[in-house]
C-alpha cells in the first residue's frame, strides 16, 4: 500500500492522500483489459495541501518535473484524489510532460493496462532540486526553463525589462499590509510601475505567470504568495518581509531557494512596533518579548499567533531603504 504523495513524512497532508493498493504478481482474477496502453503510468495524488500555492507547487508541481521530465512525454498521469480544478490549473505543466490526457481512476471505471509504472513521486526540499541526486542532473534553473517553455513566457533575464515594473502580493487576512497604499506611493515614488495583485489574481496561472515574468521586484510578507518567485525573470529582486516569530521559516521556504532559481534575495525583518501583536499583547507580553517560549508550547500555537494572528504596519521609511537596495541590485550586472 503506497499513497502517492511526494511529502511523506508530513502526517496531516498524508491523511488527506488515498492510498494505493499493490496487489501481488501471482494474484488470479485480475480483471481483463479495457484499454493497454504503451507508455509507463505515472500515479500520484493531487490531495494533501492543494490549495496552497506553496504546496502546489513544492509537493506536486516540482517533484512531478523531477520525476517524468526524462520520459520527453511519454507517460500516462494518473491521479488520484483526482481535483478538476487543480488539473484545469496547471494543465500547461500536466500537458508538457505528457501527451495524454490524464487518468481519474475514480470516475473512469475501465481497466488500464501499462507496461510499467511509477507509484508517487521524488521530492527533496523546499523549493530546491538537488541536482546531484537526479539523472541527468536536473537544478531549479532547468525548472524555471521548463516553466518558461510551458507558460510561454518571454522574459528570460530582469535586464530585458525596460522601465522597472514592482509586483505586490496584497493579503487579504493574516500578515496583512495594513498602511499598504502609504507603501505603494514610496516604491511609486522611487521609479517604479507598480502591481498590486489579489490571491484571487493569482489563481489562474495562465494569465498571471506572463505578469510574473515581466516584474523586475516582487514584494510581499512571508506566506504561500511568495511561491510565484519561481515565475520571476533572472535577476529578478524578491523582498521578503519577515514578520515577528517568523525568521526560520521565512529563511528555509523563501529566502534560501531563490538564489538557487536565479532570483536575488533581500529581507526586511520587522520590529515589534511594525506587528499588530504589539498593540494587542504589549511589549511585555511572550510573543514580543520571548517567541521561543510560544514555539516550546508546540506548532499550533506558534501558527495561532504568529502567522494567523498577527498583520503589519511597515515603517515606510525603514523599508524604503530595502526598495533602493533592491533598486540596485536589478542594475547590476545579469545573474549568470
Amino acid at each position: 500500500m503506497i499513497k502517492p504523495y511526494a511529502r511523506r513524512e508530513d502526517q496531516t497532508a498524508m491523511e488527506r492522500v488515498t492510498t494505493v493498493h499493490i496487489l501481488p504478481g501471482n494474484s488470479t482474477n485480475l480483471p481483463p483489459c479495457n484499454f493497454t496502453h504503451d507508455v509507463p503510468a505515472v500515479i500520484f495524488s493531487s490531495g494533501g495541501f492543494t490549495g496552497n500555492l506553496f504546496h502546489e507547487i513544492n509537493e506536486i508541481t516540482i517533484p512531478l518535473f523531477l520525476t517524468c521530465r526524462h520520459f520527453r512525454s511519454n507517460l500516462q498521469f494518473v491521479i488520484t484524489d483526482y481535483k478538476p480544478w487543480w488539473v484545469s490549473k496547471y494543465n500547461r505543466i500536466l500537458s508538457h510532460l505528457s501527451r495524454y490526457q490524464p487518468i481519474n481512476p475514480a470516475a473512469d471505471g475501465s481497466v488500464h493496462c501499462f507496461p510499467g509504472a511509477v507509484i508517487g513521486l521524488v521530492y527533496h526540499e523546499n523549493l530546491v532540486i538537488n541536482s546531484t541526486e537526479i539523472p541527468g542532473g536536473y537544478s531549479m534553473f532547468d525548472f524555471k526553463h521548463f516553466l518558461r517553455q510551458s507558460y510561454n513566457l518571454k522574459i528570460k533575464n530582469a535586464s530585458e525589462i525596460e522601465k522597472p515594473v514592482l509586483i505586490l502580493i496584497s493579503r487579504r487576512k493574516s500578515r496583512r499590509f495594513l498602511n499598504e497604499n502609504e507603501m505603494v506611493t514610496m516604491m511609486e515614488q522611487l521609479g517604479f510601475r507598480v502591481i498590486v495583485t489579489a490571491p484571487y489574481r493569482m489563481s489562474n496561472l495562465n494569465r498571471f505567470a506572463s505578469v510574473l515574468n515581466s516584474c523586475s521586484v516582487m514584494v510581499g510578507a512571508h506566506g504561500a504568495g511568495l511561491t510565484n518567485e519561481v515565475f520571476l525573470p533572472d535577476g529578478a529582486v524578491m523582498v521578503q518581509v519577515v514578520p515577528l516569530g517568523l525568521e526560520w521559516a521565512s529563511a528555509n521556504y523563501y529566502g534560501d531557494p531563490a538564489s538557487k532559481m536565479g532570483v536575488k534575495y533581500l529581507e526586511y525583518k520587522i520590529e515589534p512596533e511594525e506587528s499588530s501583536l504589539l498593540d494587542k499583547y504589549g511589549r511585555d507580553h511572550p510573543a514580543i518579548a520571548d517567541p521561543k517560549s510560544i514555539f516550546s508550547q508546540g506548532y499550533s500555537a506558534a501558527r495561532a499567533m504568529y502567522v494567523d494572528g498577527q498583520n503589519l504596519k511597515i515603517n515606510v521609511t525603514r523599508f524604503r531603504k530595502i526598495i533602493v537596495e533592491a533598486i540596485k541590485l536589478i542594475r547590476q550586472s545579469p545573474l549568470k
